[in-house]
């Protein structure tokens, strides 16, 4: 099956599951969403796929591969991954930071040969990021930041790209940029692109495809406008200060 599948998932920590029985798929070209309210595992979840936490039971395939039979250093190949947490990078350039996406295929010596740099000028073009190249990190904006963030993952050349909560630290008309951003790599380069945000509204309109979690621990998956019509995001999101109107697209006091 090509894209990723996750199958009979139980993600947890210490041996305690947050979800259970997963079942979900993401297809290539396609920005899928992860979306619930806070302490429903989405970070637990996205973690667990990029390998960084062991799962419970079941499987994560990406084009009919278990990621988790995968050595450190083929995942690297294949699964790139964008946290949450502020990267360290301020002595470096735009570039020299990029570059570091190139890790896993320049081996240990960690020279870069005309490919690599060829990888890492195409990663900055593809996010709008050729005239930031040559400044400091840390002369940066957030949403600079973020696109720079994203252009090291790309130098991977992933198969798939995981996202936690890639807006969390940026205004309105970055948070529209960088969605936007991720639904463009995902329909242009044909990659499976899965984000999770609390950015919901935002989300329900850009992305092509939605995993819903709730508090009980159910899984939702569809298209978002299926998920909005049929009532899964109020019953997931509502409660007794906000509620989500379905016509209106967005959450209003109750």
């Amino acid at each position: 099956m090509r894209g990723l599948a996750l199958r009979g998932l139980d993600v947890g920590h210490r041996r305690v599951p947050v979800l259970s029985d997963i079942h979900l798929h993401a297809e290539p070209g396609e920005l899928t969403v992860l979306l619930g309210p806070n302490g429903t595992g989405k970070s637990t979840l996205l973690r667990t796929v990029a390998g960084l936490l062991p799962p419970l039971r079941g499987a994560a395939a990406l084009h009919g591969t278990d990621l988790t039979a995968l050595r450190p250093e083929q995942r690297a190949r294949r699964v790139a991954v964008v946290l949450t947490e502020r990267v360290d990078a301020a002595l470096l350039t735009a570039r020299e930071l990029v570059a570091l996406g190139r890790h896993p295929h320049t081996g240990a010596r960690g020279t870069l040969r005309p490919r690599d740099h060829t990888a890492v000028d195409d990663a900055l073009h593809a996010v709008r990021a050729c005239p930031l190249a040559h400044r400091r990190v840390a002369r940066l904006s957030d949403g600079e930041r973020q696109r720079i963030l994203i252009a090291r993952a790309l130098a991977q050349d992933p198969e798939l790209l995981l996202l936690d909560e890639p807006t969390a630290f940026l205004d309105a008309p970055s948070r529209v940029a960088v969605t936007g951003l991720l639904r463009r790599l995902a329909h242009e380069r044909g990659m499976v692109v899965v984000a999770s945000t609390h950015d919901v509204e935002l989300a329900l309109r850009v992305a092509d495809r939605a995993w819903l979690l709730d508090r009980d621990g159910g899984v939702r998956s569809g298209p978002p406008a299926e998920l909005v019509v049929d009532g899964a995001v109020g019953r997931a999101f509502d409660s007794d200060e906000l509620h989500f109107d379905a016509a209106a697209g967005t959450f209003v006091m109750s």
